[in-house]
């Protein structure tokens, strides 16, 4: 990638308005670290990091990948959890005018592959361990397949030198400068699954991002004594700019959580006086309910952003209702247009909260029928959207022509409709895509597997309800004759392919054939409704 970019088309009347900060994360860094240099930023790490110490630690590790070849416009991938060094290597790559490249934990060989050879990473830091999962054995296994990839960085290693504070301590003796980045270029390429199976790399710049943080700041009366729960991946768009970017953008702290678990989750509130949080629907459940086991009513908490799956009205009345204060609304999103709506605060609006998705005070909004026409006010359509914060496009360039049209309206791929008073409510999808926990999942992808089978003639995947998650996986497999399956052999041929485990399907249906159109298409929605009968049936 080029270390400058020219912007495109469909973001020119943004630049034009002047709507933008045009400042990098390194911009805001240094400022931050000049103004209140020892104020501590990620307050569970035990070396209670301060912007005066990010800083230094992001441009010693900028310095030291600058000697070791890397260039403005290189990309640099991690996959590392929720820890503090995830913060520092995404500040370094700013520094350096890399473009930085989160991988999220759950994916294994096939993904992690996948995305570094796509997006040609010179550099990967990656966990060597985490969850009982050794990603240092996975590195190595596939890096003979990426010939790009020069330099692999272990963080936190047990078993091995801790390559990430080697780059570090030696940064620290180097004195080479370092670039002036355009706010323009690309800084973020995250992969998002697209609906044809192979994920789409989605590419962000400091404006886009930090337009969102800013919107939404103003949106939740939130700011410098913001203090941020985070759950979700940092590897996530949610994560990365609510988790990593938003101490330096906005002044607000953060609490890093590794992993989820509710009754922690209470006690860190607590702990830290946490006003606010983004995450999937699960939690907001489990965190009420674990708040009660335990006594509190967490007094300091403000706000609970709640989306990336289906959120159900009466889970967001109840929540507003068991806490010391209403926290809970419905926001609505993606990476290519994160934050479309921002929520409708709930002491406010307590019915809007929980009955709609937010709405779109940075973003206009077209609602389309399927050739393309705005429907009739208050009726169904697919969701277009364009603004300040959304995407430059995809790395490829034909999906970013496929995805949005002459007018600069991104394709959401979901269904919904605008009501009167300006409130937007999803109400279906388009795309062929599984939200399982908030994370999206191609149903292709694992299509594409099971059809490796030799005793498979055909599969199709459709997301099922799910308690927890809200949707689960489930499979259709017609066998070829003389052939029998089972569940396992079904989970465990996914699994054995090198797939996230994630994506394994948790109930398969064996049919012998599958309701089509007059054109032969498989009836997804049929499939959807089949299934959700069925299980509703059980109970």
């Amino acid at each position: 990638m080029t270390a400058t970019t020219a912007l495109p088309r469909h973001l020119q009347r943004y630049a034009d308005a002047g709507v933008w900060e045009d400042l990098t994360l390194g911009d805001h860094a240094r400022m931050r670290a000049a103004a209140v240099p020892d104020t501590v930023v990620f307050l569970t790490d035990p070396d209670q990091p301060t912007y005066a110490s990010l800083l230094a630690e992001g441009e010693a590790l900028a310095r030291s990948l600058i000697e070791l070849g890397l260039r403005p416009g290189d990309v640099i991938g991690f996959q590392v959890p929720n820890w503090t060094e995830a913060a520092v290597i995404n500040l370094a790559a700013s520094l350096g005018g890399f473009v930085v490249s989160p991988i999220v934990p759950i994916y294994r060989d096939r993904e992690v592959q996948q995305m570094l050879a796509d997006g040609g990473a010179r550099a990967f830091f990656v966990a060597e361990t985490f969850r009982n999962y050794d990603f240092a054995a996975m590195v190595e296994r596939i890096r003979p397949a990426l010939p790009a990839l020069e330099q692999v960085v272990l963080v936190r290693p047990v078993n091995a030198p801790d390559g990430y504070k080697a780059l570090i301590e030696h940064g620290r003796t180097l004195n080479l400068p370092l670039p002036k980045v355009d706010p323009n270029a690309v800084k973020l390429l995250l992969y998002t699954s697209g609906t044809t199976g192979k994920p789409k790399g989605v590419l962000h710049s400091a404006n886009t991002l930090y337009r969102v943080a800013k919107v939404s700041a103003q949106n939740n009366a939130t700011g410098e004594q913001d203090v941020t729960l985070m759950p979700s991946p940092v590897t996530h768009i949610s994560g990365y700019s609510g988790g990593l970017e938003k101490p330096f953008v906005l002044g607000s702290r953060t609490v890093l959580m590794e992993a989820w678990n509710a009754a922690i989750a209470v006690e860190l509130i607590d702990r830290f006086h946490v006003t606010s949080t983004v995450a999937a629907t699960p939690f907001l459940q489990e965190l009420c309910d674990a708040a009660a086991a335990s006594g509190s009513t967490l007094p300091s908490f403000r706000r609970f952003a709640c989306g990336g799956a289906a959120v159900p009205a009466e889970l967001v009345r109840a929540a507003n209702k068991r806490l010391a204060h209403p926290c809970a609304f419905r926001v609505y999103g993606s990476s290519e247009v994160p934050l479309v709506s921002q929520g409708l605060m709930p002491e406010t609006n307590p019915d809007a909260a929980a009955d709609t998705d937010g709405v779109a005070n940075d973003y206009e909004l077209r609602i389309v029928d399927d050739h393309g026409q705005t429907v009739a006010e208050g009726a169904d359509g697919e969701i277009l959207a364009r603004g300040p914060a959304m995407f430059l496009g995809y790395l490829d360039p034909a999906h970013t022509v496929e995805a949005i049209d002459a007018d600069g309206f991104f394709a959401t791929g979901d269904i919904g409709h605008v009501r009167p008073d300006g409130a937007l409510v999803i109400t279906g999808r388009k795309k062929d895509l599984i939200i399982r926990g908030g994370e999206n999942i191609s149903a292709k992808e694992i299509e594409d597997v099971l059809h490796k089978h030799p005793a498979i003639r055909e599969a199709a995947v459709v997301s099922m309800p799910h308690a927890r998650l809200g949707e689960g996986i489930c499979a259709y497999v017609i066998a070829h004759e003389g052939h029998a399956l089972t569940f396992d052999e079904v989970a465990a041929f996914v699994i054995a392919d090198g797939l996230a485990k994630q994506k394994t399907p948790e109930h398969v249906e064996f049919v012998s054939d599958l309701p089509r159109t007059a054109s032969g298409k498989i009836r997804k929605d049929m499939l959807r409704a089949q299934i959700r009968e069925q299980l509703a049936a059980a109970g």
